[in-house]
């Protein structure tokens, strides 16, 4: 069914923070108490950070220990996807709107407008990305807070390509299913396409296309208060939230399919499942612990293994993943 477009309003807020816990909380705030009839385009930066997906192993996407020992900061995000790295040449942008307005498809063009701004020819790509000249310069996620929806993601302006080969991780699997051999090939900065661009320049093009995208005006607005989320900033820095728990197991197994990969580790007693967690890059954010929770307590068989997923979008894919076992 089509969907009735009942803006009337479009709202720019552009953090003065560059810490990614405070980023997140503003983001969230502003996503949960989003006005009727409302989009808004938030724009911020975050230094010398690796953010990890909600479902993903931190210490499987990141030199965890590496990134701290220089004082950067490690952040995890309440959107499914990879591992990413910020600096100051990285602009992040979040798109927020209500049910009826939420268009991904619009949302893109206005990043797609703003390159055209300067001559780069933007494109989507695969799952989740936006690339021009052939490689990536702009990942992006998702996640709901009740009926309201948040699109955010990166562009890469000017950002230290020999860090973020040094922080993060890629899983040779995700390398080969790109047809790629390392993360610097993978990537371009679009100051590289544009010599002499900057973050400020790139920042005003996307204030301008969001208004020419939508037909709307938009209005400048200063950030809410900090102390009305500065609760949430403690929780997305707590420890808890950014390394989560890692439980004991005694199997492992890892696929990477068309919707993302996904690693299963789990523990197995007298032929039963009794324990099972999931990381993921996949964008739907809730099947990697739909997944585990459907697997403690079935029978270590294929047929069982496949009964207990049936219904779950990806589910077929990931008991494949035990094909090895007897029927």
């Amino acid at each position: 069914m089509e969907k009735t477009n009942t803006l009337k309003q479009l709202l720019i807020y552009e953090s003065a923070s560059h810490s990614p816990y405070r980023n997140l909380a503003a983001e969230e705030y502003l996503t949960r108490t989003l006005p009727a009839n409302t989009a808004i385009m938030f724009l911020w930066q975050n230094e010398n950070t690796v953010v990890i997906g909600k479902n993903q192993n931190c210490y499987a996407e990141c030199r965890v220990a590496e990134l701290e020992a220089c004082g950067g900061h490690l952040a995890r995000r309440p959107s499914g996807g990879g591992a990413v790295r910020h600096d100051m040449g990285n602009l992040c942008f979040s798109f927020i709107a209500g049910e009826e307005d939420y268009d991904v498809t619009r949302q893109l063009s206005v990043i797609s407008a703003a390159c055209r701004a300067f001559g780069i020819d933007a494109v989507p790509s695969g799952r989740n990305d936006i690339t021009a000249a052939g490689a990536k310069f702009s990942g992006n996620a998702f996640y709901s807070v009740g009926k309201n929806h948040c699109h955010h993601g990166t562009v890469l302006i000017d950002c230290d390509f020999s860090a973020m080969s040094r922080f993060l991780t890629v899983k040779k699997s995700k390398l080969e299913a790109k047809g790629i051999e390392s993360v610097r090939s993978r990537v371009v900065n679009l100051s590289m396409l544009c010599p002499g661009l900057t973050i400020n320049a790139f920042s005003g093009a996307l204030r301008r296309a969001f208004g020419k995208v939508y037909g709307i005006t938009p209005k400048e607005r200063e950030l809410p208060s900090f102390e009305l989320y500065a609760d949430r900033a403690e929780f997305f820095a707590s420890p808890g939230w950014i390394y989560g728990a890692d439980p004991p197991f005694t199997d492992e197994l890892s696929g990477r399919f068309p919707w993302g990969g996904i690693t299963l580790r789990f523990s197995v007693e007298n032929g039963k499942i009794i324990s099972c967690t999931a990381d993921s890059d996949a964008l739907d954010v809730s099947l990697p612990a739909d997944a585990a929770r459907a697997l403690v307590g079935t029978a270590l068989s294929r047929a069982s293994v496949l009964e207990a997923l049936q219904g779950l979008s990806g589910g077929a894919d990931i008991a494949s993943l035990f094909d090895y076992l007897p029927g």
